[in-house]
């Protein structure tokens, strides 16, 4: 039996969009519930964390494993393992290797134009770009606002092309009461995407 919930693993990509508490929430809820996780973060995603929280993310790849299972307060659950940037050549840009899908949390406009067009200038949307050929599920995170026509007509090439579209618009019927309450019901219904059901969330009209 394997040890793990799933054989194959879910890419999580980090774009230097605003939200790292979404990225952090997500991986949180993975590794509890013991999927094994390949995350890829972009450059402007370090400038973020040192923005947002005033923290520098390491770059090598085992100490920036510690540095997200620390910030998501899961030591040992799952599988980690992190990949630059800039290695195109990693196991998570070629189709040949299996998984669950790609969910980019939170995700930049520069990133969705990327896409849209399908250019790959680095391995977080290399990753991205090959679930579309591959035809597997590719989950985005917009955090942006307002939304401009191109950023609209982007989105709509990618709805289009079969990915679904998460924007991180919180809901308030779960009656939340903390920051980290809005920010599960986002991260709960991209998860829902990739038929991946972990995070406690009081769902609409269901019982308590």
């Amino acid at each position: 039996m394997n040890e793990f919930k799933h054989p194959r693993p879910l890419v999580i990509g980090v774009s230097g969009a605003s939200g790292l508490i979404y990225a952090v929430r997500t991986l949180k809820y993975l590794l509890q519930a013991n999927y094994r996780v390949e995350l890829v973060a972009s450059k402007a995603a370090y400038m973020v964390w040192q923005a947002e929280e005033g923290v520098k993310m390491p770059a090598d790849p085992q100490k920036q494993a510690q540095f997200w299972r620390e910030k998501a307060g899961v030591e040992t659950e799952g599988f980690l393992r992190c990949h630059p940037a800039g290695d195109v050549g990693a196991n998570i840009a070629s189709g040949s290797f299996r998984t669950l899908g790609t969910i980019v949390i939170p995700c930049s406009m520069s990133t969705v134009a990327k896409l849209a067009t399908g250019v790959s200038s680095d391995l977080l949307e290399r990753a991205a770009d090959v679930q579309l050929k591959e035809g597997r599920k590719l989950v985005i995170v917009p955090r942006e606002t307002p939304l401009s026509l191109i950023h609209l007509r982007n989105l709509t090439t990618l709805a289009e092309a079969g990915v679904r579209i998460v924007p991180a618009i919180p809901a308030w019927y779960h009656q939340p009461r903390t920051i980290e309450d809005l920010v599960d019901f986002v991260v709960a219904r991209a998860l829902d995407q990739l038929e991946i059901d972990c995070v406690p969330l009081k769902r609409w009209k269901e019982e308590s």
